[in-house]
């Protein structure tokens, strides 16, 4: 018998690969390097996005920062709606879903805001595959943070070691190890397929 009876996805660069580049690019036209001044403002301000992301940071206060940033030549409807066109599917790992779904509980753990799940992927069908969504702005806490970890366990009321984590970031991998999780990092689909035979899973 499997040991595992939950299997963990991440969500962004795991179902849904994403790339800011055409955001930066967009920003650019606005205004001649726009773009990248707000790339690195980004990038050294990082805490404000994971603020947002942990929910301390409302929608309208992340807004009006990001729009400081790009010096207000852009509106708040606008500007959600570009930052949010980032998304593409991973439609090999998608199709594992249904597969997985006949024997084991299926839950997404993601570190994500309410502005990308209304504006960039809340609309996607395969999400419907998940017996629960557990969203870092909706539990107050990020990974490797060990509460989001517990809050799955909250739901699937299993013991630790019969979940297993699927995430792009070592880091997160090694958040739910450290909770007694099982988990891999991914690196593709195929590598994926292969770890998830080797543990039984499949």
């Amino acid at each position: 018998m499997n040991k595992y009876s939950v299997i963990v996805f991440d969500l962004g660069k795991v179902l849904i690969p994403f790339d800011y580049t055409p955001v930066m690019e967009k920003f650019n036209k606005l205004k001649q390097n726009l773009g990248d001044k707000f790339k690195d403002l980004y990038a050294k301000n990082y805490h404000i996005h994971q603020q947002f992301e942990r929910g301390d940071l409302s929608q309208d206060e992340f807004i009006s920062i990001m729009l400081d940033w790009l010096e207000r030549t852009i509106n708040a409807e606008e500007f959600c709606r570009v930052f949010s066109n980032i998304f593409t599917v991973n439609q090999d790992v998608v199709n594992l879903l249904p597969v997985l779904k006949q024997k084991y509980t299926l839950v997404l753990l993601s570190n994500t805001n309410e502005m990308h799940k209304k504006y960039g992927y809340g609309h996607l069908e395969f999400l419907q595959q998940f017996d629960k969504l557990i969203f870092s702005h909706e539990v107050r806490a990020i990974k490797p943070e060990e509460k989001i970890y517990k809050a799955v366990e909250v739901f699937t009321q299993k013991p630790s070691n019969e979940h297993f984590f699927i995430d792009d970031i070592p880091e997160y991998v090694e958040g739910a190890k450290k909770c007694g999780w099982g988990g891999t990092q991914f690196v593709g689909y195929e590598k994926l397929v292969e770890v998830l035979k080797l543990e039984g899973i499949l």
